[in-house]
């Protein structure tokens, strides 16, 4: 029998397989298939002039643009939104509209074209984490941008264009409807029992202790209760921060090698399935909610998102969370 589960966080209900959880084999997706054929390849060493010039690049030595970099940050070839010029809001009769500003920038955080997280040392995760934290902090000092959206595809089925691995940062003038969502329910949530909700979620998986995937000093890695899709993890800071870029110095290293090592579960187990991972954080810029709770979605991309889930808005995961998680520790 399947059950029906409620997210606390944004009210979204979901239907589990409980009783009978789709083994790790069975699962169909299309295989990663990486061309070793690099040579135009714009985001391997050597190919730096097939990209825009260089926001930032950690080399030890070397100049700009040019190879020895192990993270090289990038303006998007093809921006969603442009830096340059004004918002200029205005209204088209029941409707509103803007000029489309904000920042889209690449972050290529792995030189090796056939590599992934689940390759990198500590010392790679670490950096790529850095990447992450310096851009969204030196673009918040822009007052027009509220919200900054860090994510990543990986594999053409998770809309990942190129398949020499890398990040994308979205700056945005206003704050996405889903991220509105998490925040209206998070301060319903903190009202009514004056906690944050996500650090009961942290407590009560470590309680359980039956969907825990990793877990260091400073963060946690497990499959939620309510997951979405088989083998949804979440890493979620221990204590309470509701901003990602609040980061301390000595939690960045933590923060990496707890990411690289449920992606490298993730694919022994999967044998290398696409996804994508999204950092969801406060908004910025006079728009923080210190209630709210920072944190990682992972969303393996081994199921279709079909009509029921359309129309009615549930989501049907055929893989129990408590399976997930044993699986992914038996990897």
């Amino acid at each position: 029998m399947s059950q029906l589960r409620r997210d606390p966080i944004t009210g979204r209900w979901i239907i589990v397989n409980y009783e009978k959880s789709v083994k790790p084999k069975d699962f169909l997706f299309e295989k990663i298939k990486k061309n070793e054929n690099i040579k135009d390849c714009p985001f391997c060493p050597g190919n730096e002039h097939l990209t825009p010039p260089e926001i930032v690049g950690h080399r030890k030595s070397g100049r700009p643009n040019s190879p020895g970099w192990s993270i090289r940050v990038v303006p998007n070839k093809y921006p969603a939104l442009q830096r340059e010029g004004k918002l200029e809001k205005r209204g088209l009769g029941v409707f509103d509209r803007m000029n489309g500003i904000g920042a889209h920038e690449v972050i290529i955080d792995i030189p090796e074209h056939m590599l992934d997280i689940a390759d990198i040392s500590d010392n790679q995760a670490e950096e790529m984490i850095w990447a992450y934290v310096s851009r969204s902090t030196d673009l918040k000092k822009d007052l027009r941008f509220k919200y900054i959206l860090v994510f990543r595809n990986y594999g053409k089925s998770a809309g990942a264009s190129l398949e020499h691995p890398h990040s994308q940062l979205i700056a945005l003038p206003i704050v996405p409807k889903r991220v509105n969502e998490e925040l209206k329910s998070s301060l319903e949530y903190y009202n009514y029992k004056d906690r944050c909700a996500f650090c009961d979620m942290v407590d009560q998986e470590m309680n359980d202790k039956e969907r825990i995937v990793e877990e260091n000093n400073a963060f946690i890695s497990f499959c939620p209760f309510v997951s979405r899709f088989p083998y949804e993890m979440w890493i979620m800071p221990k204590k309470h921060e509701s901003h990602f870029t609040g980061l301390l110095k000595e939690e960045v290293r933590l923060l990496g090698t707890i990411l690289r090592n449920s992606m490298q579960k993730l694919k022994k187990l999967l044998n290398d399935p696409p996804y994508n991972y999204i950092i969801h954080t406060s908004p910025i810029n006079g728009h923080e909610k210190e209630y709210y709770h920072w944190h990682i979605e992972i969303m393996p991309k081994l199921v279709n998102v079909a009509g029921f889930e359309w129309g009615s808005g549930f989501y049907a995961n055929p893989v129990a969370p408590g399976v997930a998680a044993k699986n992914l520790n038996k990897a």
